[in-house]
């Protein structure tokens, strides 16, 4: 297996981060868990907090959920949820002695318990790097994520630690045996483009003309499909009942960042813009498909961390996980051993 733990010198994990009022709208498709980029920037900041600390900064975070709860309510009668929507502030004065409700805030909102491991490029000994992890979460508990509010929890189980990386396979497998207890119970967030793009030549096997949103609307629903039971007597029908389609893992429509769809202009030719000295270009969101793993079907760190990429001439600014890839390595070496211990 190819081991990426040469560029890290060490991990920190912020265990069980409680997040009140998190985003849960994070795409124009889709709502529920936040999606990777709110985590890739909420890191980002971080690094440019500790910039002082820090001279080659992080690289990848890694995402697992303890607990969501979205703030919906069912209307009496009906069946489906909606989001408890709010009035900030409550009355809104027009005239001096004239008051009138302010209109509702649409937005979806969620509370979150999470652990996030960060990757760290510069090294550090045992001491500075867990004066470092306790200075990051110092930091996160003043910042906002995905739109939330970390909430200060204090005693051992919740403070940050340093966990050094070996470079090598062996100790670093052994390491991360250790560090995916503290991850558990919970359900690590992966990507899987190579489950969306099996299932797309699945279905162009039978409709030609399917495309990659297709794959992803088919694999996130729920698909009730006929099972037939032939009739063990000659002259009754045959049976037929109704079951869903069985899926191959927690599959999950997933936002990963961005594509432009305009040319990038220079820093100030576009009116009203957040920041008038960085370049600006307008863009749309970008899905792929997630997968909830727990994190003891995960083999090494590699497989959790989420990083950041960007290309401006093709106009993509997305986030990339290497799950898929440490599958495929594995599945070819154990193939490989198989047929070698079959001519051996």
């Amino acid at each position: 297996m190819n081991n990426l733990s040469n560029n890290l010198s060490g991990l920190i994990l912020l265990p069980r981060l409680r997040v009140q009022n998190a985003n849960a709208i994070s795409g124009p498709l889709s709502w529920g868990f936040p999606s990777p980029t709110a985590f890739t920037g909420f890191v980002h900041a971080l690094e440019r907090k500790l910039a002082g600390q820090l001279s080659d900064g992080f690289s990848g975070v890694g995402i697992i959920c303890h607990h969501f709860e979205p703030q919906v309510s069912q209307p009496a009668g009906r069946r489906h949820r909606v989001f408890c929507l709010s009035r900030n502030p409550v009355i809104a004065g027009y005239k001096k002695y004239e008051d009138k409700a302010a209109s509702i805030v649409e937005e979806g909102r969620a509370h979150l318990e999470i652990s996030l491991l960060i990757g760290v490029r510069d090294y550090f000994s045992d001491a500075e790097g867990q004066y470092l992890a306790e200075d990051l979460q110092h930091a996160a508990y003043g910042m906002r994520l995905a739109g939330g509010s970390p909430l200060f929890r204090p005693g051992k189980r919740y403070a940050a630690s340093w966990h050094p990386v070996a470079g090598n396979i062996a100790d670093d497998s052994t390491s991360f045996r250790k560090l995916r207890r503290r991850l558990l119970p919970g359900f690590a967030l992966v990507q899987r483009d190579d489950l969306l793009m099996a299932h797309l030549a699945e279905m162009r096997q039978t409709a030609p003309a399917s495309t990659a949103l297709d794959a992803l609307l088919d694999l996130s629903r729920l698909n009730f499909e006929p099972v037939v039971t032939p009739a063990s007597e000659v002259g009754k029908p045959d049976t037929v009942d109704w079951q869903i389609r069985k899926k191959t893992g927690w599959l999950v429509p997933l936002p990963m960042g961005y594509a432009g769809i305009s040319d990038l202009y220079a820093p100030g030719q576009v009116a009203n813009t957040r920041d008038a000295s960085t370049p600006f270009r307008f863009v749309e969101s970008l899905y792929s498909l997630g997968e909830w793993v727990s994190p003891h079907r995960l083999q090494c760190f590699e497989q959790l961390l989420w990083t950041q990429e960007a290309d401006a001439e093709k106009g993509l600014y997305r986030c990339h996980n290497r799950h898929a890839e440490f599958i495929s390595q594995d599945n070819t070496e154990s193939q490989t051993s198989t047929q070698e211990q079959n001519h051996g």
